[in-house]
């Protein structure tokens, strides 16, 4: 056999979330190491070589500008709604971590393929992140709070979106 199915199967088996509190605090991951995690998520299965992925990095100063704009949205957006809990969340969380990837999809512009189908092969990504990540004794979570569906996230994953 040309792997160990053995390690694989563990790989595979203890995968699991790791949370903002749960970070070591300071801890600075190499970028060489996220930039391998991100290589690892672009070999996803996908159809017809869409590779309907995209994956905008914040790190350093980054994650204090995503922070602010997180949390500037959500209040902005919650009206009468807003919880002082909450928007402290989205300030502190993404200073806890070394680096936070954004996980956009991207849609063929000839649609040849069904929308789920990309949105599956964004998953399959995504799944490659976390063997990584386990893979390099490191954490991560996957969350769809925050910014993500707010239409406004777009100008500020344009204004990172050639950055590392």
């Amino acid at each position: 056999m040309k792997y160990n199915v053995k390690e694989i199967n563990h790989l595979m088996r203890n995968r699991r979330s790791v949370f903002p509190d749960q970070f070591a605090a300071g801890k600075r991951i190499p970028d060489e190491i996220v930039q391998q995690i991100l290589e690892n998520a672009r070999w996803a299965p996908n159809h017809g070589h869409t590779e309907p992925w995209h994956f905008v990095v914040f790190t350093g100063e980054g994650l204090k500008t995503f922070a602010n704009f997180q949390s500037n949205l959500y209040k902005e957006s919650a009206g009468e709604k807003f919880k002082e809990a909450p928007y402290q969340k989205l300030q502190r969380n993404p200073l806890l971590a070394s680096h936070v990837i954004a996980l956009c999809m991207k849609r063929d512009p000839n649609k040849k393929h069904p929308e789920i189908e990309e949105i599956a092969a964004v998953a399959c990504a995504v799944e490659n992140i976390y063997l990584s990540v386990t893979a390099y004794g490191l954490g991560g979570y996957w969350t769809t709070g925050g910014v993500t569906y707010n239409e406004k996230a777009k100008s500020l994953l344009q204004q990172f979106k050639n950055t590392r």
